[in-house]
């Protein structure tokens, strides 16, 4: 009789242990550990946006190799102290899930062997070194390669791509900080599109911050550096004299005159990225205090040339 009642006893009490650890799993704190992917309504994750060419996708550190007979290009892996993963750093990849962030940073979204670093973990890690109590930051890269600015405009698969990502990110959790955008390549070697490169630039600008929502949002964007050999580029004046003369609020130009440009002529190095990603740092920071007239240049902020 005495064993039975001690049975019922440790059988109530497995019950109602049961029911606390159930309880507890199903409560809204658990809930939200447990599911990270789940918007918490709370816009904790300050984002930018990482489009426009090659040099914003990141090609720092590539190199061509023969593999097989055939000319690749791969990238040599080193990561710069700079460039180092953050706990206080998120990427959002190409599943659109946040994930921790870690160079190549464009990697899946438009390059594989290929891709390399870009300006975007040093632009990161320059805000939280310059401010800690900064908040999470979410990099939402969706640079693609050898696009004209044609292929930007509103209704493109770049631009369409570009607008998705940001709504989705905005939507788990973020709040849209600034785009970074690093562009005009293509349109130095030829064809039409130097011709229209401001209008066509402005248009870019307008239409994002209308799909946005976001009629202020910061654009930091870099004026092209001159192409070296065998790179060429016809038309570098004409589209720099066009990404010079965009006057229009919160949006600051950052002239990459003077960065080192690899052995291909265009392309920055992975010194000159991690270069590129502070200016586009101390430009956000100091955002407040430009002026339509402003431009962020290499020689502003590094006075002597490191490089020489």
């Amino acid at each position: 009789m005495l064993k039975h009642k001690n049975d019922e006893i440790i059988l109530i009490l497995t019950f109602l242990l049961l029911v606390s650890n159930l309880c507890w799993l199903m409560s809204p704190k658990r809930v939200k550990e447990c599911n990270t992917t789940r918007s918490t309504g709370k816009k904790n994750i300050q984002v930018f946006l990482l489009a426009g060419q090659s040099n914003m996708a990141g090609r720092g550190g590539v190199f061509r190799k023969v593999v097989g007979g055939n000319v690749t290009k791969v990238w040599d892996g080193f990561v710069p102290e700079e460039c180092k993963p953050n706990r206080k750093i998120i990427r959002f990849n190409v599943a659109q899930k946040w994930e921790e962030a870690h160079e190549p940073l464009n990697y899946g979204i438009d390059c594989l062997s290929s891709c390399g670093l870009g300006p975007g973990m040093a632009f990161a890690n320059e805000i939280l070194k310059k401010d800690s109590k900064f908040g999470v930051i979410g990099l939402v890269p969706c640079a693609r390669g050898g696009t004209g600015l044609d292929k930007w405009r509103n209704g493109s698969l770049p631009y369409g791509e570009l607008v998705k990502r940001a709504k989705i990110a905005e939507k788990n959790d973020g709040i849209i900080r600034g785009l970074l955008w690093y562009h005009g390549e293509s349109d130095v070697k030829g064809g039409n599109g130097y011709k229209d490169y401001k209008i066509n630039l402005e248009k870019f600008i307008h239409d994002l911050r209308t799909d946005l929502n976001s009629p202020n949002l910061p654009i930091l964007y870099v004026i092209l550096p001159y192409p070296t050999k065998p790179f060429k580029g016809p038309y570098i004046e004409e589209v720099r004299a066009a990404q010079l003369a965009i006057n229009i609020p919160n949006v600051i130009r950052i002239d990459a005159k003077g960065l080192q440009i690899g052995p291909d002529g265009i392309h920055l190095t992975t010194p000159a990225q991690v270069q590129l990603g502070h200016m586009f740092a101390h430009a956000f920071l100091t955002l407040n205090n430009f002026t339509l007239s402003n431009t962020y240049s290499f020689f502003k902020f590094f006075p002597s040339n490191i490089f020489s």
